[in-house]
């Protein structure tokens, strides 16, 4: 059986988000040899955790880098509608319930580097596969195949699932979007994160209005002008 195949869509961004992302990628890779199987989370959905985790995800395997991404949102996964991907393919719940071996739900995509895993069917029981042993065994795997290993996980205040899987990963790395999440709800998710054992690295403030915030619109005008803002 030839390996799946999957174009991803909208995956393009304008000057300012790349160099977003070449600093994120840049910030990664100096944060030691011992991080490389990454978990993103957020708080809350719709802030952007996905977008953010794939993006670095590519952009790391355009600096050489071999990445698997993993869509670990088995709930909700938003991966399929957004890149316009279609047909029946095997993902992750196919291969942790044990309906198709790891070979048979790893996508090849553009990126010579970058290889995915899509969440598949949403599961009855989406905590009790990732914490099987068939999840570890897969992350241990990854380790040796791959430079990154970058876990998009489901929100962290609202499903238990980005714990449990974090307890595999090096590192975590928290997504929040400006303005919309309290400071409070924000302490408590990091506290959960840091019980389950994961250091984190940082967080990533997204959806910045740099034409309403100041500061963030003077200091990124300064060095990358106005270009690419919509």
């Amino acid at each position: 059986m030839a390996m799946q195949e999957i174009n991803l869509k909208n995956l393009t961004k304008d000057y300012r988000s790349n160099e977003a992302y070449k600093t994120l990628r840049t910030n990664i890779e100096f944060s030691g040899a011992d991080k490389r199987v990454i978990v993103f989370t957020s708080c809350t959905p719709d802030e952007g955790k996905s977008t953010v985790s794939l993006s670095l995800a590519a952009s790391l395997a355009e600096g050489e880098k071999k990445v698997l991404f993993i869509d670990a949102d088995l709930r909700k996964s938003v991966m399929m509608g957004r890149h316009k991907i279609y047909g029946e393919l095997n993902g992750l719940s196919h291969f942790l319930s044990g309906q198709a071996e790891l070979k048979d739900v790893i996508c090849k995509t553009q990126y010579q580097n970058l290889a995915v895993i899509l969440a598949g069917v949403v599961p009855p029981n989406p905590a009790e596969l990732l914490g099987n042993h068939r999840f570890e065994a897969m992350i241990e795997g990854a380790r040796e195949a791959y430079d990154y290993v970058i876990i998009d996980a489901p929100p962290l205040g609202s499903v238990i699932d980005a714990a449990i899987i974090a307890r595999h990963s090096d590192a975590s790395v928290l997504v929040i979007a400006a303005s919309t999440i309290s400071y409070k709800f924000a302490r408590s998710v990091k506290d959960q994160l840091e019980k389950a054992d994961c250091p984190i690295l940082g967080v990533v403030l997204n959806k910045v209005d740099m034409k309403q915030n100041k500061y963030y619109g003077k200091y990124y005008g300064k060095y990358y002008g106005t270009y690419g803002e919509k």
